[in-house]
């Protein structure tokens, strides 16, 4: 997969009909949660889902959530999956079930789950994607991509991610106050699909580098809502 391809893939995560204005502000490590474990796990589009009635095992359900963030089950078709938490999910198939069965009894069970990755570029040694097995800390990822340049400036890197509003969002972190806290307080989590940017210089305007970024690396029109995971 070429390197233009790949980009492609994990920055049209952030874009929701992007421009210059709707960039979001940039966040500093002391404004965020660094340390603070990841939110309960959404299903996304790929996840395999065990569907269980206990009490009419007969319409048990093993699915895959379609692209489109749905599933489609015996009784109940055109059910919104992606973007719920499992329990979320469950009440909403609960619902679904009650005028046809007394008691449904359901519980969703993730069998296996999506590729989830985050992507490593600027001045590392081998820019890409990190594939995102458990909780993985920006300095993990840029180890996992080779580690950084001696050009890199590791006082300023920055975490683009996707925030509740389908802004591309930055957080910026310096490394070099990330490896003094010996208790690992400043070492944040990465979330599914963030970009870890590590530039070669000071960025003097943020938002305007991250638009500029984000525009140079898709060669595709803007206007289009992409979902996560949804590729």
């Amino acid at each position: 997969m070429s390197t233009l391809l790949v980009k492609l893939l994990i920055i049209t995560v952030f874009i929701t009909a992007c421009t210059t204005h709707n960039i979001a502000s940039v966040e500093h490590m002391d404004s965020i949660a660094t340390s603070t474990p990841l939110k309960e796990y959404l299903i996304q589009p790929g996840d395999q889902l065990d569907i269980k009635f206990f009490y009419n095992p007969e319409l048990n359900d093993l699915v895959i959530v379609r692209p489109d963030g749905r599933i489609s089950l015996q009784l109940a078709s055109e059910i919104p999956a992606a973007g719920l938490t499992p329990a979320q999910l469950t009440a909403t198939l609960e619902k679904s079930y009650e005028k046809e069965l007394a008691n449904p009894g359901i519980t969703v069970i993730v069998r296996s789950f999506s590729s989830q990755r985050i992507y490593v570029d600027g001045e590392v040694n081998k820019p890409g994607m990190v594939t995102l097995l458990g909780p993985l800390t920006v300095l993990q990822s840029i180890s996992e991509a080779g580690g950084l340049k001696d050009t890199a400036k590791a006082s300023q890197v920055l975490i683009i991610r996707k925030s509740k509003d389908n802004k591309p969002q930055a957080i910026e972190v310096n490394l070099d106050e990330i490896r003094k806290a010996a208790d690992g307080s400043e070492n944040i989590l990465l979330a599914p699909y963030d970009v870890v940017y590590v530039p070669k210089s000071t960025v003097a305007n943020i938002n305007q580098f991250i638009d500029q970024y984000i525009r140079r690396n898709i060669p595709i029109p803007f206007g289009v809502t992409y979902g996560l995971g949804g590729y």
